[in-house]
């Protein structure tokens, strides 16, 4: 059992913690709390660290860990996608709903056939904030196949960053002939621009530069394993 301000104080140390990777200052704490003195954060923090919630890290400036939440917040918390990022990267596990934010979702990229993709306005995603740097970006839901061997899988959603220049050996969103989209890794060969598909059973296609818009590098993946 804790107190009511014990309670908010551990739900805004595991909120700051999420958002910025470091725990807030003690100052920053008796902001948050409307205290009027650290002493009082302090004690807080002390009895939190006695019923095991908190663990002060020694010798470390702003080293608290959370080590555990009440079990009211942990029931409430809702499950989220399974997020895989691009590259070699580990895994993103989310768990702070509030750090999330919502993403144009541009409708199907096919990975496989290039297609037209649409944009939907009424549709979106959300995903954590720190998943993706600075710049404009924007999901896409893929349909086929051609990708697989990059771990880019018939039905995920891969995150975009708009650009229109990329670098040899990124995976882009391209647009061809001004109407047909899809995802490929880029290559460029001379004056030409080869598309390059992850999957033996499709070929590469090479085009003149001019031919090829690039509209967006790929930065994340989003997979859903929930069956019903």
């Amino acid at each position: 059992m804790i107190t009511k301000k014990q309670h908010e104080l551990l739900i805004f140390i595991d909120k700051y913690i999420k958002e910025n990777g470091i725990s807030p200052s003690y100052d920053e704490m008796k902001d948050a709390l409307n205290l009027q003195s650290k002493s009082g954060i302090h004690r807080l923090v002390l009895g939190l660290e006695e019923r095991k919630f908190l663990k002060r890290l020694e010798n470390r400036a702003r080293a608290i860990e959370v080590i555990r939440l009440p079990e009211d917040v942990e029931k409430t918390k809702k499950p989220v996608a399974k997020i895989e990022s691009i590259g070699g990267k580990p895994l993103y596990a989310p768990s702070n709903e509030n750090s999330n934010i919502e993403l144009p979702l541009y409708g199907k990229i096919a990975a496989g056939t290039p297609i037209e993709a649409l944009r939907d306005n009424e549709a979106t995603v959300s995903i954590p904030k720190d998943m993706i740097g600075l710049g404009d970006h924007y999901a896409l839901t893929v349909a086929g196949d051609s990708m697989v061997e990059a771990g880019i899988l018939d039905g995920d959603t891969v995150i975009i960053k708009r650009a229109n220049f990329a670098n040899n050996g990124s995976i882009v969103v391209a647009l061809v002939d001004g109407f047909e989209v899809t995802l490929k890794t880029l290559r460029k060969k001379g004056a030409g621009v080869v598309l390059e598909p992850a999957n033996p059973r499709y070929e590469a296609r090479t085009f003149d530069a001019e031919r090829v818009l690039i509209q967006g590098i790929l930065v994340g993946l989003l997979r859903n394993y929930s069956f019903n």
